[in-house]
């Protein structure tokens, strides 16, 4: 059976996006925000030319999960993933927005991204290899790629509208949003990753590091917002695969990566489009997280 086509680009009557971002098309409707995944994908900082269907479906469903299982953690912004209570007007779009949107507050988001990891991965991996530290934390001389850090680290980056976040030092973090907020923010983000590392493992994944926003209400109080522990903001391996020293087989768009790394694409425009055996293997890997980490299939 043929997948069905992804969504690219959200159209609602009257409404122009607040913002496009590279998954995420976002709506100001006065008092709240709709956020609409869509089923766009990126790699080396570019939009591609396919879409993986049910992409946008997976990443808020899987949201609405850890939102729902974190509030007692963390408030978060969601107002409603069902869009019968969606304000007047968007019923004619029900059948796009649905599974795949949320009502959200509105919020003054926090501008570093908070990153958690257990495991040396990324460019945690390539600071070490270079200089043995991550985000001017020092580790462990001799740790291998994908090792299990001795404990996790808070490894904060700045917020990048382009191109690749920056990873910057927790003081600098603090110099940049005020001491006080980042120790809070920091302990949230831990406690955040050791919920999501314990329920990961218990079905069979490992949640080698992850990353989460935060935004301030009026009221100023700290709320999570966006995503929650996607294969989009976070790296899972396959607990019965694990095998440090070198990459690991991944839950993510790793394969679209490594696909068009095989292709040698110069990472410039044009965009390469996706054959459809990579486009079906991919969203499968998706589903595959959401089911394991739900223990349900995607509505």
């Amino acid at each position: 059976m043929p997948l069905a086509a992804p969504l690219i680009d959200t159209r609602l009557d009257g409404l122009a996006p607040h913002r496009h971002g590279k998954v995420r098309d976002i709506f100001d409707l006065g008092d709240s925000l709709l956020l609409v995944a869509t089923d766009r994908i990126s790699a080396f900082d570019y939009v591609l030319g396919s879409g993986i269907p049910d992409k946008g479906k997976v990443l808020t469903q899987l949201s609405a999960f850890w939102f729902a299982r974190t509030t007692s953690i963390v408030p978060n912004h969601v107002l409603s993933v069902d869009v019968r209570t969606y304000p007047q007007g968007l019923d004619r779009h029900a059948d796009m927005l649905a599974g795949r949107s949320m009502l959200v507050k509105k919020t003054t988001p926090v501008p570093i991204e908070c990153v958690a990891r257990g495991y040396l991965s990324g460019s945690g991996w390539k600071e070490y290899s270079a200089g043995g530290t991550v985000c001017g934390i020092v580790l462990p001389p001799g740790l291998r790629e994908s090792d299990r850090l001795p404990s996790p680290i808070f490894t904060p980056a700045t917020k990048a509208e382009s191109g690749h976040d920056i990873n910057i030092s927790e003081a600098d973090a603090g110099q940049l949003v005020g001491p006080a907020l980042i120790e809070r923010l920091k302990a949230l983000t831990l406690a955040l990753y050791d919920h999501g590392v314990r329920h990961a493992d218990s079905c069979g994944i490992i949640l080698a590091d992850t990353k989460f926003e935060f935004g301030l209400t009026a009221e100023h109080e700290i709320i999570l917002i966006d995503e929650v522990m996607t294969p989009d903001s976070s790296r899972y391996w396959p607990k019965d695969q694990y095998s440090p020293g070198g990459a690991q087989p991944s839950f993510d768009k790793q394969y679209v990566r490594d696909y068009l790394e095989q292709i040698h694409w110069n990472k410039q425009p044009p965009v390469p489009e996706l054959p459809e055996s990579v486009i079906a293997r991919t969203r499968e890997k998706y589903l595959d997280a959401f089911r394991r980490l739900t223990g349900k299939d995607l509505n």
